[in-house]
């Protein structure tokens, strides 16, 4: 290490709002924390996950069916008959390359692109005359 560039490494005491002290060491020298790991509660494990709201409760009643009360409802009510219906087709789908020729079926082309797509013109030669 090249000497004179480097700042002081000297001993620091780290002192927190709850009035734990670490010792160590630092270039800054003495500095005051609000909390440490001696008094923060995820590390003391003081720390509680509330259900704010009872938001797992609403979640529950919003989208599950309690047991009882479904086999209540099957029994109160008697099943409807199943109206006989013809098997239904299935339509096919588009993609998304059908749909867009679809859409720009009446629309006419741009210049660029009709230029680009029919070939040039044959050049006329001259007709070739006969060598002697």
């Amino acid at each position: 290490m090249r000497e004179g560039i480097h700042p002081a490494y000297q001993p620091a005491k780290v002192v927190c709002a709850c009035g734990n002290v670490i010792e160590t060491r630092s270039t800054r020298g003495d500095f005051h924390i609000e909390i440490c790991s001696a008094c923060h509660p995820f590390f003391t494990g003081k720390q509680k996950i509330l259900d704010t709201a009872g938001r797992i409760e609403r979640f529950r009643t919003r989208y599950a069916t309690a047991p009882g009360k479904a086999e209540a409802e099957a029994e109160a009510k008697p099943p409807p008959p199943a109206p006989k219906a013809e098997p239904k087709k299935a339509e096919p789908t588009e993609n998304r390359a059908a749909k867009r020729a679809k859409a720009h079926a009446g629309k006419p082309k741009p210049k660029a692109e009709v230029e680009a797509k029919t070939p040039p013109p044959a050049p006329e030669s001259a007709p070739a005359e006969p060598k002697a």
